[in-house]
């Protein structure tokens, strides 16, 4: 089993830019895929971006896409999270997860993976 922590949320105002950290222990050689999601009150839990941890291949959902940045430090065990100009609607607690199946381009396969217990983001206008 993976066990995953987040850190680096918090509160920014728009157009501001947080990173965000995700320290993975355990089984984590057998990770082959790691994501990020979001999940705002009385939404659903959002995908929005995979990297494999073996390629580098990476995906990003469109609300996302050209300011978000996932990246991974495979000798410190963590993923990454970049986020530049944000907005309001990126207010969400952020998740990070890891599985042990292929990314296949896109998030859908870490929903039976590990996860963490999330970090608090809050953009305000």
């Amino acid at each position: 089993q993976v066990q995953l922590v987040e850190s680096g949320g918090g509160s920014v105002q728009a157009g501001g830019s947080l990173r965000l950290s995700c320290a993975a222990s355990g089984n984590t050689y057998s990770t082959r895929c790691m994501g990020w999601f979001r999940q705002a009150p009385g939404k659903d839990r959002e995908g929005i971006a995979s990297i494999s941890t073996t390629e580098g291949a990476t995906y990003y959902a469109d609300s996302v896409k050209g300011r978000f940045t996932i990246s991974q430090d495979n000798a410190k065990n963590t993923l990454y999270l970049q986020m530049n100009s944000l907005k309001p609607e990126d207010t969400a607690m952020y998740y990070c997860a890891a599985t042990s199946r292929y990314c296949f381009g896109g998030t859908r396969t870490l929903f039976s993976g590990a996860w963490g217990q999330g970090t608090q983001v809050t953009v305000s206008s």
